[in-house]
């Protein structure tokens, strides 16, 4: 094999300049195949070639080492080519080249920080025993000493990162070995800013101020880069000096920390220590007491400073000063979620960072961009000062950690905690090679092709042996950023955390004291009932309890918005049973507020949605998405129950998975129509679609089980009449209907009269009889056919010449006001046409004559005596009472009787379409037709209400302050305007009595 296709084998990118070191005196005698091994262990080879041959040209016995065996030469050859920075140290300070001397494992043991600390102190010859140490060294050779330990440090800590196994397996280690390290270089500084302090005031007076270092930041949660600021805040003590003096002097000795880490020396600065995170920031004194810092917090902070204090921890200096210093803020940083506005100036800082990137690093930052690390950590803090005020479990300060335990608590899902830490560990392991190839403060992905193709190789582990093009690296970047960004958006813009962050630590911790007292003030009726159901909710260790203890707090709220909480709370236990560990029941709740609020609504103020949900809880997962609310259309429906009846040929069977599937589509009916996502008309139609579609597959069902006995001889039509026909039907309607047939060619009147009477006889059967098992919570179809000829004295199914006949010899005119509203419903579309022919002429006469309208009128009369119940107040009976359902109707129907003839316009089996053609035809006055629409659509209204709220059929508007609180609620009113709402519709009722007076009567 040439050169060159080595040099491309062993992933260089500059050929030239590799074969020209490669041809360098110093590397004369060692063997090319030791050397080309070693190289392509070496995220850049060109980097590493470049290095070794620099370091043995100082230490010509580097040579030995680099002509070894690949696991004794990896750590050289793994850390030259992975920080061009380190090799420049050990140029320099070649006495430190033995820290290649050491054997490399897979799973790396991490320093300690106690070790750590006494390897800085004791580089500038401080006593780590001391309380407070006091270096032996001052001035450039301590700070020369001191940064060379550190550096010596830093090279030990890279060999490890770069030969772990799984570098984001070992990247929390690393982050944590970096502050550590960091923090025993502010320790050694402190020690050599007190030797030179001496120098200026008192030894003793020195001696006497004690310094607290705080770690900020990343520095603080021990998740440090290898190159960055380390954030700081400064407390100190002086108990015999005055606070002048103390203070002049911690002043000092903080800035002669800065001095040793950073200022100008053989050895070049670390980083920048910055304290810019104190109170007032940079206009604000350096050094604090203890107490002025409190004083400050109580007074003065802004929430996102209680937000960076979550990271505080000592880091140097006073341990026992700094300890108290984080016991007085930690209940500051954990009660600062309460804050008014809390959440949104948190959400709000996020989106500054954001906007305050130059246009041109956009689309490469790492940390700041969206999807990048910043997205992350908000996310995670934001959570953890929301919910750590009561789960103590979230109080830690590393990102890592902080997932683990918002994740076992339940705050954030397992599957999305899982891709969050993946996500912010490989992130974090981008920024470390990045910032470790030059120590460079930098959080940019870089564009340059080479630095691409060394940045992905560096990302792997020792054990891949690919070299990964720069798409690759940029695809899986760009793949990362968006499910971080997904994340991010989906989790740290939760709408529950508003609410979660404005109760109080006890509301949160739902503690039995609390609670009680808390149950009471939200108005449940029975605290200690409700006491129970929480109890047997949140009780053990289990992931659904812990979620349901994060839940409940907010929940409590929104139940007790509702006109019965107590019920909405039995409800809220009885369908968290029923889902039992279900994985996303819980976790919907806790991600989507519209989900949570829906169920709570429904469940303290509808008996009936909270019934069926009980016994169908899967529908819950409609809560959460608006699309799933949307009513089914009738043919997907006949098309699903075309299916069931495909694969269950029994009757039973198909006819309880038929009627299952209308009891689904009351349901989502019903929840879509308390969360205000269908208007009343869409209501109508959507339970009247499920209703054709339950009576279709009846009439499928029963045609099948006769045909079993011999062939089909005639065809049936089920005719919808009432407010079935013109689909205004609302949750109590019965189905009002009559049935049509007509004989098969080769089959008599009489076979086909007899089949057709068998098959409506067992569609009724189907719809109505009970069920083994028992379909639980269903509103049975109640089918009706008494508007048929001669009422229930006629046949219950008629041929359409028997129709035809009856019609041309012996109707009468409450019979063709019944046909108004005639829609055909099921079965043969051509019989249907045909019927609807017959029909037209009789519903919609030329003319209608004065005994006519004498005889419409007095059966109207004779409904108002007779067919109200003994007792009723016609004044609050929504359907037969004063200005009620059937005043509107009648009054429309015979307007349609005495002009449809002559106005196609009025020819629907709508109230209220036909409503509006009378009007647009000036055959009723604009404001008398908009009263009466009013008054029919709230009586409607109503009606269902009665329903909705208490699961059975009432035309009454309700006495009871409860349930008619609950029926205002559901006809749209405001909580507590009951009597608003009653007033209102008796007014109204009123108004439209007068109206059908004057149209209906005539007076």
């Amino acid at each position: 094999m040439s050169l060159a296709r080595r040099l491309i084998s062993a992933g260089f990118s500059d050929l030239e300049k590799g074969e020209r070191f490669l041809a360098a005196p110093e590397l004369e005698g060692l063997e090319q195949e030791a050397l080309f091994s070693g190289l392509s262990l070496a995220a850049s080879p060109d980097t590493a070639l470049q290095s070794l041959v620099r370091l043995i040209e100082k230490n010509p016995g580097l040579k030995t080492l680099a002509a070894a065996d690949p696991d004794t030469s990896e750590p050289l050859y793994r850390l030259l080519g992975a920080s061009e920075a380190l090799g420049e140290f050990l140029m320099r300070r070649p006495e430190h080249l033995d820290v290649f001397n050491t054997k490399v494992s897979p799973e790396p043991l991490s320093a300690s920080s106690d070790e750590l600390r006494s390897l800085l102190l004791r580089s500038v010859k401080a006593d780590p025993g001391s309380l407070r140490p006091i270096a032996g060294l001052t001035g450039l050779p301590a700070y020369t000493a001191l940064r060379a330990a550190y550096r010596r440090g830093l090279t030990e800590l890279a060999i490890k990162d770069l030969c772990a196994a799984s570098p984001q397996d070992f990247m929390p280690a690393v982050g944590a070995e970096l502050a550590d390290l960091a923090g025993a270089a502010i320790e050694a500084a402190l020690a050599v800013s007190r030797a030179e302090a001496t120098g200026q005031f008192d030894a003793e007076e020195v001696a006497g101020v004690g310094l607290a270092v705080i770690g900020m930041g990343k520095c603080g949660a021990r998740e440090l880069n290898y190159i960055s600021d380390v954030d700081v805040i400064y407390v100190m003590e002086a108990a015999d000096l005055d606070d002048a003096r103390a203070a002049t002097i911690g002043t000092a000795l903080a800035s002669g920390i800065s001095r040793a880490i950073s200022s100008f020396a053989p050895e070049p600065g670390l980083w920048e220590v910055d304290a810019n995170l104190r109170p007032e920031g940079k206009s604000g004194p350096l050094v604090r007491t203890l107490a002025s810092h409190l004083s400050y917090y109580a007074r003065w902070a802004e929430s996102w400073e209680f937000q960076a204090l979550l990271k505080a921890r000592t880091i140097a200096g006073d341990r026992d000063l700094g300890q108290r210093y984080e016991e007085a803020v930690q209940p500051l940083v954990w009660a600062s979620a309460g804050r008014e506005g809390f959440v949104e100036s948190v959400q709000a800082m996020r989106r500054r960072v954001t906007d305050h990137i130059p246009a041109a690093e956009e689309q490469r930052q790492i940390k700041l961009g969206r999807g990048g690390l910043r997205d992350v950590e908000f996310t995670v803090q934001l959570l953890q000062l929301v919910h750590g005020k009561s789960d103590e479990s979230l109080r830690c300060r590393d990102t890592t950690s902080a997932i683990a335990a918002l994740s076992a608590g339940g705050y954030i899902g397992r599957v999305d905690a899982a891709a969050f830490d993946n996500a912010y560990r490989y992130l974090r392991v981008l920024e470390h090679r990045i910032q470790l190839f030059q120590l460079r403060r930098t959080h940019l992905m870089p564009v340059a092709e080479d630095a691409q193709r060394f940045l992905a190789k560096a990302v792997l582990g020792p054990f891949a042996l690919e070299r990964p093009h720069p798409d690759q690296l940029i695809g899986a970047w760009q793949k990362t950023k968006r499910a971080v960004r997904d994340l991010h958006e989906r989790i740290f813009y939760r709408p529950l955390l508003n609410t979660a962050a404005k109760l109080s630590s006890e509301d949160a911790k739902l503690s039995p004291e609390a609670a009680q007292g808390r149950l009471a003030a939200l108005g449940y009726l029975d605290p200690q009932g409700a006491m129970r159901h929480i109890e047997a909710l949140t009780a053990g260790v289990s992931r659904r309890a812990a979620l349901q203890r994060q839940l409940l707090p907010i929940l409590l709220g929104w139940l007790a918005e509702g006109v019965d909480p107590d019920a909405g709370l039995l409800a809220f236990r009885r369908v968290s049973e029923a889902l039992g560990t279900t994985h996303w029941y819980l976790g919907l709740l806790r991600d989507s507020q519209a989900a949570a609020e829906r169920l709570c609504q429904v469940l303290a103020n509808s008996r009936l949605i909270a019934d069926l949900l009980e016994v169908s809880p899967e529908s819950v997962a409609w809560l959460g998405s608006d699309k799933d609310l949307a009513p089914i259309p009738f043919d997907a429906q006949w098309q699903e129950i075309q299916s069931k009846l495909s694969r269950h040929p029994d009757p039973g069977g198909a006819m309880r998975l038929i009627r299952l599937i209308r009891r689904r589509e009351i349901l989502r009916t019903a929840i879509a129509d308390s969360a205000g996502l269908l208007d009343q008309d869409a209501v109508g139609l959507a339970l009247a679609e499920a209703d054709r579609a339950a009576v279709l597959g009846a009439l499928h069902v029963a045609e099948a089980a006769v045909t079993d006995a011999g062939p089909l001889k005639t065809d049936v039509l089920v005719v919808a009449m009432g407010r079935q026909g013109g689909r205004e039907i609302g949750y109590g309607s019965d189905a009002d209907v009559m049935y049509v047939h007509r004989a098969r060619p080769g089959f008599t009147d009489a076979e086909a009269q007899e089949q057709a009477t068998t098959i409506v006889a067992r569609i009724s059967s189907l719809l109505t009889q009970p069920l083994k098992p028992a379909i639980m919570a269903e509103r049975v179809l109640q089918v009706d056919a008494d508007l048929r000829p001669e009422g229930k004295n006629g046949a219950m199914v008629r041929s359409l010449d028997s129709y035809a006949e009856y019609y041309r010899r012996w109707s009468l005119i409450w019979e063709a006001q019944a046909l108004l509203r005639a829609r055909p419903m099921a079965g043969s579309d051509e019989l249907a046409r045909d019927f609807v022919r017959l029909i037209d002429p009789i519903r919609y006469p030329d003319e209608l004559s004065e005994q006519d309208v004498r005889e419409i009128r007095r059966i109207k009369a004779r409904v108002e005596s007779e067919r109200l119940p003994r007792g009723a107040d016609p004044a609050r009976h929504v359907k037969l009472g004063r200005g009620g359902l059937s005043d509107v109707e009648w009054l429309v129907q015979l307007i349609q009787l005495q002009h449809a003839g002559k106005h196609p316009e009025l020819r629907s089996t709508s109230t209220l379409e036909a409503l509006a053609a009378a009007e647009r035809l000036a055959l009723i006055g604009k404001g008398d037709a908009g009263l009466l629409r009013q008054a029919w659509k709230l009586a409607s209204r109503i009606r269902s209400a009665n329903v909705i709220v208490t699961g059975r059929a009432s035309d009454l508007l309700p006495s009871s302050r409860r349930d008619l609180e609950a029926v205002a609620r559901w006809c749209g009113y405001a909580p507590g305007t009951a009597g608003k709402f009653e007033e209102d519709y008796l007014r109204l009722s009123r108004r439209a009595r007068s109206v059908f007076e004057k149209k209906f009567y005539g007076t």
